[in-house]
């Protein structure tokens, strides 16, 4: 209703971000029910949806995934290339920066803990893309009941300012993080959208942790 051409949403945001060996359930396929609801909500709309889900790969660990859907159908995934830390013990890595596009305008996705491989973000510019989309959930660390919520959001904030607006300086190309936001059973999430333009200046951003929608022109699209 409001015009939008593409919506983002952050990391893994269907099936949440969860420990797969501890809740296998979570993990879906690329034909499972759930990823055909979302696929099926841009049935008869013109606008491209992104959102993320845990994978499976039969017979080994699941990939993090990154769905792309418009007119009802699934146009292609980006599998997170960048797998690191505690996550190589429970996933694995893909191999593609695949382009998309939207009315023209071709576009490409990194996840996460993307931000600290700038190859993703310069071969997706290499093949063309205008702009990056930064689908994230970085895991906040420390024990819940005493967060810092504001340092926590500060953090997160500064990596995106530091590196995502060099690689769209460099590039020459939009970049727009989606972050998970909040908490879960056992996990907490900064939060923060945040949009780069090509010179590396930040276009606009959310105001601090808290769950919402960030609402960006990008003179493309």
């Amino acid at each position: 209703a409001r015009g939008v051409d593409i919506i983002c949403f952050p990391e893994m945001s269907l099936t949440g971000y969860v420990e797969p060996t501890r809740q296998p359930e979570a993990v879906l396929r690329l034909d499972s029910p759930e990823v055909a609801a979302f696929v099926a909500l841009t049935r008869g709309r013109t606008l491209t949806a992104i959102a993320g889900i845990e994978e499976q790969r039969p017979g080994e660990k699941p990939y993090i995934t990154q769905l792309v859907a418009r007119g009802g159908l699934l146009l292609g995934v980006y599998r997170k290339i960048t797998i690191v830390h505690e996550e190589a013990d429970w996933f694995s890595p893909g191999a593609d920066t695949p382009l998309f596009e939207h009315a023209g305008v071709p576009f490409g996705l990194a996840l996460c803990a993307d931000i600290d491989n700038p190859a993703v973000f310069m071969d997706a510019a290499q093949q063309g893309a205008h702009i990056v989309f930064h689908p994230s959930a970085p895991g906040l660390y420390g024990e819940q009941a005493t967060r810092a919520w504001s340092a926590d959001y500060a953090w997160w904030r500064d990596a995106c300012h530091d590196k995502l607006a060099g690689y769209a300086r460099a590039n020459g190309i939009y970049v727009a993080t989606a972050t998970q936001a909040g908490r879960t059973v056992d996990e907490d999430f900064p939060g923060g959208g945040f949009l780069f333009g090509p010179d590396g200046a930040c276009l606009t951003q959310t105001l601090d942790w808290s769950e919402g929608v960030l609402d960006a022109e990008i003179p493309e699209l």
